[in-house]
């Protein structure tokens, strides 16, 4: 089947951005009261702020209290503190214009805020390449949950198996499979290769990725 389009995750996959997740969330638990470890953390970065948070804090709500709060507290906190330190990933505009070029429709599939996306999209250099995205108002649950991903689809027209998503956690490959989109995953969300093992490719970085693309999952089918 020819494929059609590529679905985008951002944090981890086009900006190196998980570290700096994981240590918001840290000092945002810590912000109220609760001593929550990095290493605790960094496992969980890719799932959603609804998911991660009772996870973390069983008795805890993203939606409402001190859950909210402390949700609230970690976007401040990349956005304020964090987003300076944000670089690309290696490749990533080349990559976004290459598949540009080649005729893809691109689409963004992030959890993250309209503030957050902003921002990240800047940081990646690709803010004038690919101008549809979902955020977290699109989708009532989010990764692992296939919502984000389905959004995707649904506003880009395109059925799941005539795109790929490119991403970088099992949450991104969980997500994806549920909704019938198959994943080709970088290294660069900091997650091995065992972890990622339900992609159908996994390359080091969007450069790697480019450097190989007439032989990869992204070369026009006949």
């Amino acid at each position: 089947m020819p494929l059609e389009g590529v679905i985008l995750d951002v944090d981890g996959t086009l900006v190196l951005s998980n570290d700096a997740h994981a240590q918001a969330w840290v000092e945002a638990f810590a912000d109220y009261g609760y001593e929550i470890n990095f290493e605790e953390v960094r496992p969980l970065i890719g799932m959603g702020g609804d998911q991660l948070i009772p996870k973390l804090v069983s008795e805890l709500d993203s939606e409402e209290g001190v859950g909210k709060q402390i949700s609230d507290r970690r976007k401040e906190l990349i956005i304020n503190k964090f987003s300076s330190e944000l670089v690309a990933t290696d490749g990533s505009r080349e990559l976004v214009q290459k598949m540009k070029d080649d005729g893809l429709h691109l689409i963004i599939a992030s959890s993250a805020t309209s503030q957050e996306m902003d921002i990240l999209l800047k940081i990646a250099r690709v803010e004038d390449l690919i101008p549809e995205h979902t955020t977290s108002n699109d989708a009532e649950n989010s990764k692992p949950a296939p919502d984000i991903v389905e959004v995707a689809l649904q506003k880009a027209d395109l059925e799941p198996d005539k795109a790929v998503m490119l991403a970088d956690t099992p949450y991104d490959i969980e997500s994806a499979g549920k909704a019938g989109v198959g994943v080709i995953a970088f290294r660069t969300g900091g997650f091995s290769d065992e972890e990622l093992s339900g992609a159908i490719a996994i390359y080091n970085d969007p450069a790697d990725l480019l450097q190989q693309y007439d032989r990869s999952p992204l070369a026009k089918q006949s």
